[in-house]
């Protein structure tokens, strides 16, 4: 082997023996600091009572620092202030990534692997725990203020963060990858209808239908897959409920972000330790027909609930609605029927189909594409029974293409029997929305 052969082994073993040492002395630097800063906070807060606030807590840390790090450049030094603020204030690594709007969901699995999805694309990020403490640490930080808990007892929890963003966090034994968090980030500034026709989600006449169906008090189901986009387009739609309704949503945990000024929102609440207290959908449901509501939207329907909310439908409350998951509108509706019979109320099929089809108007379908966008890509009217079969028919679709050709939306060309039921109420419905 020549000398520029040995030199050539040699530099990458000798960098990185360089780089392992640096990074050594900046991790013991930093768990220092870190173990100071708690220190000091400790005794400020038992002295004087109460958490310390933010300039505060960053006036210690830079303090600490002047006294352990006075050489460290200040780039460098502002990045460690940072990071161990977010570790004792926030919810560490994960702060920088609740930060960037173009982040739709944070997935982490276990310490060292932290994806995100960023436009439909899931994506691994350069994000990571120092171990699994600091990970379970965070997860506490998240479900304590909300009254929840978890452990080895307790493993799987639901919570949101001061957003609104929905978490779930499983952790061992239920995890063999240690801790697990799933974030879906809350919208800062909620979509609107022209967001979702810019981005081709669909189109002017379709969203114009969608318009007078929620103004015309129709009843609407949007089924979907997971993270096909259900609650967005439920947000969406929403905003076109009358500002002088009275609103009830119903959710597990709070996502729907309605801007009218009379809306109640219910959330439901998991047993706690001693494995009482829990309130369930299905009770938030049944109490909120006892509270004089306009409409009833529930953020999901996924089990006997479905039962209460069709007789909600049934019973006056027009213009409701809600998700479901399902991957068309025919499974949308079989899986209806599944979740009237977990109720327990042991009623036969024929009725429970009954009770679907006068109770639901409009099916939409939204679907999330290979190349990450999301779609409406149907709009199905339930037209009633038919001997023992659910009559539907697609008033728009969206055209896969074959490969070669773009899809596209179109409509089916028939007009749809709701139309005399907008109109009478006001809602303007134009004849070529439908040609």
């Amino acid at each position: 082997m020549g000398l520029l052969e040995r030199l050539d082994k040699k530099v990458p073993s000798a960098v990185a023996a360089a780089v392992s040492t640096e990074t050594d002395e900046l991790s013991a630097l930093r768990d220092r600091v870190h173990l100071a800063v708690v220190e000091t906070l400790n005794k400020r807060e038992e002295k004087h009572g109460g958490v310390t606030g933010e300039p505060e807590t960053r006036a210690i840390i830079e303090a600490v620092l002047e006294s352990q790090a006075a050489n460290m450049a200040r780039p460098e030094r502002t990045r460690i202030a940072g990071e161990i603020y977010d570790s004792i204030r926030g919810l560490g690594p994960l702060e920088r990534l609740l930060m960037d709007d173009t982040i739709s969901e944070i997935m982490v699995n276990g310490p060292k692997q932290v994806f995100i999805e960023r436009k439909g694309k899931l994506v691994l990020s350069d994000v990571t725990f120092f171990d699994e403490e600091q990970l379970l640490n965070v997860i506490d930080r998240i479900v304590s203020p909300l009254g929840r808990h978890i452990d080895e007892a307790n493993p799987m929890v639901d919570a949101r963060l001061a957003d609104g963003s929905r978490v779930n966090a499983v952790i061992p034994p239920l995890s063999l990858k240690g801790p697990l968090l799933t974030i879906r980030k809350f919208s800062r500034n909620p979509l609107t209808i022209e967001n979702l026709i810019s981005f081709g989600s669909l189109t002017f006449k379709m969203a114009s239908f969608l318009e007078a169906c929620v103004k015309g008090r129709l009843n609407i189901v949007i089924s979907g897959g997971t993270g096909s986009g259900k609650t967005t387009l439920l947000n969406v739609l929403s905003a076109y409920i009358p500002h002088d309704e009275r609103i009830i949503t119903i959710e597990d945990a709070a996502e729907i972000q309605l801007q009218q000024q009379h809306v109640l929102t219910l959330e439901s609440r998991p047993a706690n330790l001693e494995g009482t207290g829990q309130i369930a959908i299905r009770d938030l449901v049944r109490n909120a027909l006892r509270m004089r509501p306009d409409r009833i939207v529930v953020g999901e329907v996924r089990g006997g609930e479905a039962l209460d909310m069709l007789q909600a439908m049934n019973t006056g409350h027009d213009g409701s609605m809600t998700t479901g998951h399902a991957n068309s509108t025919r499974d949308m509706l079989s899986r209806l029927e599944t979740m009237v019979l977990m109720a327990g109320m042991n009623l036969p099929i024929p009725a429970i189909r009954q009770q679907i089809a006068s109770a639901i108007d409009i099916i939409v379908q939204q679907s999330r594409m290979r190349d990450g966008t999301r779609k409406v890509t149907s709009i199905s009217e339930v037209l009633g029974m038919e001997g023992d079969v659910i009559v539907t028919q697609e008033i728009f679709t969206f055209d896969y293409g074959d490969g070669r050709t773009p899809g596209r939306f179109r409509a089916s060309g028939i007009k749809p029997h709701c139309c005399d039921k907008l109109s009478a109420s006001g809602a303007g419905v134009k004849d070529e929305w439908f040609a």
